[in-house]
């Protein structure tokens, strides 16, 4: 599905786990949304991103409160505090849902958590150049990173660490994917493009129903069931489990 030409914002129900990290490893999973503007190559790419991670993210770019930027309104969330409980094998599933969106009146981007929209601050207008206006790029999905060398894949999990086709309560999800367009109504999307670097490690399959909307199973990591760093992400083109958000600005 080709997007709409303006995006001003995006929303999904993100299933929360605990994957394994490889140890004494400076690696990373990642589950989010990433919202972009601009392109990488020309060293003009503006990208909001939130979601969840295991250890940390050593990537170009400010994260939590690390440095200024973000304007947080409700002292009640803890930005970069660890999610407790998380989901389990054929066990209680738990949940993080997340809304980032453009006010448009004064070029704010705002970030709301859960199913009744708390807010919890704002990246000002004036901190973006590509972004100012609209995002041209919204992505749901997961990501590691792959710190190892001479050829051996990392043990690192995406996700709960089990394939797509397990389904539910042992595979990891994405739900409800809306997006906001330009007359700033939240649309739920019935298609979308997928992207995965490696189906051999980590996959991806999406669905639709009416009660989760658009949605996806994803995740996996050597030593699941099959046989560099790797992503699976759905688009939408123009050892503790933390909150994370931030914006990664080049230019």
């Amino acid at each position: 599905m080709k997007s709409p030409p303006d995006l001003y914002g995006a929303k999904a129900t993100i299933s929360v786990w605990k994957p394994e990290i490889e140890k004494g490893a400076d690696e990373m999973s990642i589950s989010q949304i990433w919202i972009s503007s601009g392109r990488y190559i020309t060293n003009n790419l503006n990208t909001i991103e939130v979601g969840w991670q295991s250890d940390g993210y050593n990537k170009t770019g400010c994260y939590n409160l690390r440095c200024g930027g973000f304007v947080q309104t409700n002292n009640n969330i803890v930005l970069g505090g660890s999610i407790s409980p998380v989901s389990t094998f054929n066990g209680n599933q738990f949940e993080i849902s997340v809304f980032v969106w453009k006010d448009r009146l004064h070029g704010n981007w705002w970030l709301s958590l859960g199913d009744d929209n708390t807010l919890v601050g704002y990246w000002p207008a004036e901190i973006f150049t590509t972004l100012a206006d609209h995002a041209g790029l919204v992505q749901w999905g997961g990501e590691i990173t792959n710190a190892q060398t001479f050829g051996r894949h990392t043990t690192t999990q995406m996700g709960s660490g089990r394939f797509p086709e397990e389904g539910f309560r042992k595979a990891s999800y994405f739900r409800n994917l809306e997006i906001v367009d330009h007359n700033n109504s939240l649309l739920s999307i019935e298609s979308i493009d997928t992207q995965v670097d490696d189906p051999k490690l980590y996959d991806l399959n999406n669905h639709f129903t009416d009660e989760w909307g658009s949605y996806f199973f994803y995740g996996g990591g050597p030593g699941s069931s099959r046989l560099h760093s790797g992503a699976v992400r759905s688009s939408l083109n123009s050892f503790y489990v933390y909150l994370c958000f931030g914006f990664l600005f080049i230019n």
